[in-house]
Order: structure tokens, then C-alpha cells, then sequence
């Protein structure tokens, strides 16, 4: 179901997308959400939508982060979830105890005594296998879906009271307009006919349902008629929101709204001014930027966007993944401009200053955890759980947001590539004061041109270079960061001094070190406060704010 190009290169969901399946005759409407907590917003508002979960966990990695948060929200919600322990082929697997962590998990989430009595299904989905029993033979997925229909109450078919439909994810067509994808509570919708749209501020409006489809499969169908506890896809209604209530009649009471965790990050996003800027982007404007971010907010709940600055649109997300989601689909798009260093949103509660918190879990080798829990204690984690498995250890830390900001690169670095780290939100604490994470300085370049190998050899030596011999550079761009942890201006296109005489030793060959390219993730983690990431089409640059070295001089003096 992950048919987006970047589900497919991350291997991760990031929207929510809906399929139905016909099992012995009946319509099984299935829709698959997100685990990271960054696209958090997807989850929470189709979650109001379906009867019952199937929580899906690996049966050698155990409950995760993402298990504890995408659970947490069914369980609020009332669902009786389905466990499924999947891969339970892989060599470590240990599909009893995780269904023991899985048991503790609920436990510690306050499930009811009806939500601890769940099923349990073994699975190994890479080859369409299902089984109720470790030992049991099964050739396909039917122990699964008998499962489901034994275990999930039928949707209401209540056809014969007036409408009520709300939408719990929006999609956009040419022709069409903007779509609502929902579920059907009570009555029949028929697509020619009129209805009374409820808005989330009380307002009321009237619409005609222009095209109405339902799911079969993946692929979205024409109908003239919905009924009850089927999901459906609406046109017709442009300003339709997500949570809103589509009803008959202008006296029946609303859906209760759909709500959504609040964003954590802000930042700014700017017209690229670069020296290089519109060489590959086809949408370069202050306007065009503007209308594609809104065109964003129609389908992405989880971001807010302030438009008040004529100069910028400040941006508020749920993580650094959710914007650079963002800022990847746009430059594919053919956008190019230049963003802000991301900052934690800090907010007043009671005449106290608060800031988000988030729970890490980190799997490494046991070798590397002393440096994770240094690097981490720095950040002003706090370590509350550590368990040890042969080779490898579990940790769990409480850390504040900002704290985390640009870890996820060094620490990639520091467990050479062993590691993985998962986190969600725990909510707003008590701002924890200054937290020193950067170490390293910026090297910048002085000049326009040609960054060449012969310099470039030289200013490896002072730290590490972001950019290749042969790349075209500008006065102001961020080739590389400074060990010493200081800005330096540098001249990356200086050549060698040729010269009639040859002697032995001074033209050995040069050797340079592969560059550490950057990323749009890399970007946002590294830069700093005075730095802006221009994004285009084909490039991802860092770049100091003031090009010049007098200019940076002439802010730095503004500042003290």
C-alpha cells in the first residue's frame, strides 16, 4: 500500500491509505497508518474512524516506540486491538516473550480488563502466512481474517436514519476539486443529491455531491450510493475539513471533531536569494511558495502555518522528518527556496516555561552504549531503562526536543551504522536551560568559482568538507564544518602554482576524502542559528545568512 516514491526509497509510511478486501462474502475495510510519531496526525484522525486495530510487531525487535504510541491513542479511543507477531521466521525471533512485552505494554498503558484479553496471530507476512498457533500448518492469511470477522463487531447498518459522514482524510483532483475520504455513520449518500455541510467553527453550509466513489481493493470506484459503515470518497464540497459533519438536514447534531496532537518545531521558509538561485528550480517566487504550502495544509493536518510576514511563511511541525517530507515532495515538485534552522516551539503554562519532551529507545552494541549515554547526557537525557541482550543493549532515554535536534547524524557516526533510535512525544516539561550540543565550527567559503582538489586536500585536514572537487561554490556557502569548532573563511578554489621546475616529492598525487554529502535531513540537523539550507531541485546547500565575511562581522557586533 506504501505507493508514494518516498514511502518506497524509506521503507517507512508516511500517509495513511485505505483498501477493503471481500472475505467470505463480506467487506473488510482496511486502513493502514503511519508508526512514527511525526506523521502522528495521520493516525489520530482515522483512528476515530474503524472499530478495531491489528497492532502488527516484530517478533525479534519487540514493542517499539512507535507500537507505544500508535497503541496508546486505540486504546484511548475504546479499540479491542489484534496482536499480530510478525517475521516470526527471522533467526532471533522470540515471538513468546514479546508477546509478554506486548502484554506489559497494554499494562502499562492502562488498557481495561476487555482490551488485555486480545488475540494473538503469528505471522510471516513476506510470505502471506497466518497462523493461530506457533505450530500450526497455514498456506495463506484466512486464520487472520477469520480472526477479524469473529472478533470485530459488524459496522451499523443504520441506512434508514438521515446521513451523517465525516471525513478523516482529504485527497485532490484536476477535475474534481478537493475530496473528502470518510466514513459513513448513519443513512445513505447518494451521489446528484444535496447536502448540509457542518463546519468546525459552527458555520453551515449546503453542497450537491458532484462524484461519489467507494474502495474496492486499492483502486477507487464509481457509485451512485453509500450506505452505513462503508468508507467513501466525496466531491463537491471545496471547503470541506477534515473532522467536519456531512448531514441530511441542517438540525442534526454534529460528529464530536476530530483533534491532533500540536506541533513541536518551527521554522522559516524564504525565497531562495543564493547566488546560484533559479538555475534548476521552475518554481522560485515568494507567491509560488505561498500557494504550494497552503495547497499542503489542505491534506496535512499535522502542520500550521502562519503567512503574517510578507517576507517569510513561518512553518510549525511535528518533527524534523514530518518537514523534511515537506521539503523533499516540494523540490521533486520543481520548488526551490531556503530554510531556517528548526527551533523547538516553547511555550508559557501557568507563569512556567515549558518545552517538549520525547522518549528515545536505542538498540547498540554494547560496546558503543558508553558514548550514546555520554553524547546523550550532554543533551540533558535522562537514561530510565537499560536492559542487556547477549551483544546488544536496550536503552531508554527521556530527552528534551531541542536536545535531540541534530543527534540522529552523529549518531549514525558514533555506533558506525549499528544503532537504531526511535522516538515519540511524552508531552511539555519544565524548560531545562541551555543545552551546548554544538562542537563544531563552520568552514566557509570565501570565493566564488570551482572548489578544486589541490585546496581541497589541504582543508580536509581541518574537519570534514561537505562538498567534492570539481563543485561549484559561491562566497558564503558552508563547504565543510571545523573541528576546532570555530567559523573559518577559507579559499576552496585556490590551484596549485605551476611553474617550469619539477622536483621529487611535491607532485605526488592528491587523495581526498569521500565528501559527507548532505541530505535535507543532514541540513536541518547541522546548521546552525546563522545558516539557511537552500533546497532546489537538484542541490541541498548550506549557506551562512550574511555571504560576506563583513557583513557576518557587522551581525555578530549588532547581536552583543
Amino acid at each position: 500500500m506504501d505507493s508514494n516514491a518516498l514511502e518506497k526509497e524509506r521503507g517507512i509510511t508516511i500517509y495513511a491509505k485505505n483498501t477493503s478486501v471481500i472475505y467470505r462474502d463480506t467487506k473488510i475495510n482496511i486502513v493502514d497508518t503511519p508508526g512514527h510519531a511525526d506523521f502522528g496526525s495521520e493516525v489520530e484522525r482515522v483512528l476515530r474512524s474503524i472499530d478495531s486495530v491489528v497492532l502488527v510487531v516484530d517478533a525479534q525487535e519487540g514493542p517499539m516506540p512507535q507500537t507505544r504510541f500508535v497503541l496508546k491513542k486505540s486504546l484511548e479511543l475504546g479499540h479491542k486491538p489484534l496482536v499480530v507477531i510478525n517475521k516470526i521466521d527471522k533467526p532471533a525471533a522470540q515471538p513468546d516473550i514479546v508477546k509478554e512485552q506486548v502484554f506489559e505494554l497494554f499494562l502499562d498503558l492502562g488498557a481495561t480488563d476487555e482490551q488485555l484479553e486480545f488475540t494473538t496471530i503469528y505471522a510471516i507476512a513476506r510470505e502471506g502466512v497466518a497462523k493461530e498457533k506457533i505450530d500450526d500448518t497455514s498456506k495463506d492469511l484466512s486464520p487472520l481474517l477469520d480472526t477479524i470477522l469473529l472478533r470485530v463487531e459488524p459496522a451499523s447498518s443504520e441506512r434508514e436514519k438521515p446521513l451523517r459522514f465525516q471525513p478523516f482524510n482529504l485527497g485532490y483532483d484536476d477535475f474534481l476539486g478537493r475530496l473528502a475520504i470518510g466514513r459513513i455513520y448513519e443513512g445513505t449518500i447518494q451521489s446528484g443529491k444535496t447536502f448540509t455541510l457542518k463546519k468546525l467553527d459552527g458555520s453551515v453550509e449546503m453542497g450537491r455531491v458532484s462524484k461519489l466513489f467507494t474502495f474496492h481493493g486499492t483502486e477507487r470506484k464509481e457509485v451512485e450510493e453509500a450506505i452505513a459503515g462503508d468508507i467513501a470518497m466525496v466531491a463537491g464540497f471545496s471547503s470541506i475539513d477534515i473532522g467536519e459533519t456531512l448531514c441530511q438536514s441542517n438540525d442534526q447534531e454534529a460528529l464530536s471533531a476530530i483533534t491532533v496532537d500540536e506541533p513541536t518545531i518551527s521554522l522559516r521558509f524564504l525565497v531562495n536569494d543564493s547566488p546560484f538561485a533559479g538555475r534548476e528550480g521552475k518554481f522560485v517566487t515568494n507567491q509560488q511558495i505561498r500557494e504550494r504550502l497552503k495547497k499542503e495544509l489542505e491534506v496535512n493536518v499535522g502542520l500550521k502555518i502562519d503567512f503574517t510576514s510578507s517576507e517569510y511563511a513561518m512553518v510549525y511541525g511535528r518533527g524534523e522528518l514530518h518537514i523534511a517530507v515537506l521539503l523533499e515532495n516540494m523540490r521533486r515538485e520543481g520548488y526551490e527556496m531556503q530554510v531556517s534552522q528548526p527551533h523547538v516551539i516553547i511555550k508559557q503554562e501557568e507563569g512556567r516555561k515549558v518545552e517538549p519532551f520525547e522518549e528515545v529507545t536505542i538498540d547498540v552494541p554494547t560496546l558503543v552504549s558508553g558514548s550514546v549515554i555520554e553524547r546523550l547526557g550532554k543533551r540533558k537525557g535522562i537514561m530510565v531503562d537499560m536492559q542487556t541482550h547477549g551483544d546488544q543493549t536496550r536503552m531508554i532515554f527521556e530527552i528534551p526536543t531541542r536536545g535531540l535536534l541534530g543527534y540522529r547524524g552523529q549518531f549514525i557516526v558514533d555506533t558506525k551504522g549499528e544503532g537504531i533510535l526511535c522516538s515519540r512525544v511524552i508531552g511539555f516539561r519544565d524548560y531545562v536551560g541551555v543545552i551546548a550540543k554544538r562542537d563544531v565550527g563552520s568552514m566557509v567559503s570565501g570565493l566564488t568559482g570551482k572548489a578544486l582538489g589541490y585546496s581541497l586536500a589541504n582543508l580536509q585536514e581541518r574537519g570534514v568538507l561537505y562538498v567534492g572537487a570539481s563543485t561549484d561554490v559561491y562566497e558564503g556557502q558552508v563547504i565543510g564544518n571545523t573541528s576546532k569548532g570555530e567559523d573559518m573563511t577559507v579559499n576552496p578554489i585556490k590551484g596549485k602554482q605551476l611553474t617550469n621546475m619539477r622536483a621529487s616529492g611535491t607532485d605526488d598525487a592528491i587523495i581526498l576524502t569521500p565528501p559527507w554529502e548532505l541530505s535535507i535531513e543532514r541540513g536541518l540537523e547541522i546548521m546552525s542559528d546563522d545558516e539557511y539550507l537552500e533546497v532546489t531541485p537538484k542541490s541541498v546547500r548550506l549557506r551562512k545568512q550574511q555571504l560576506t565575511e563583513n557583513d557576518r562581522v557587522k551581525a555578530k557586533r549588532k547581536q552583543k
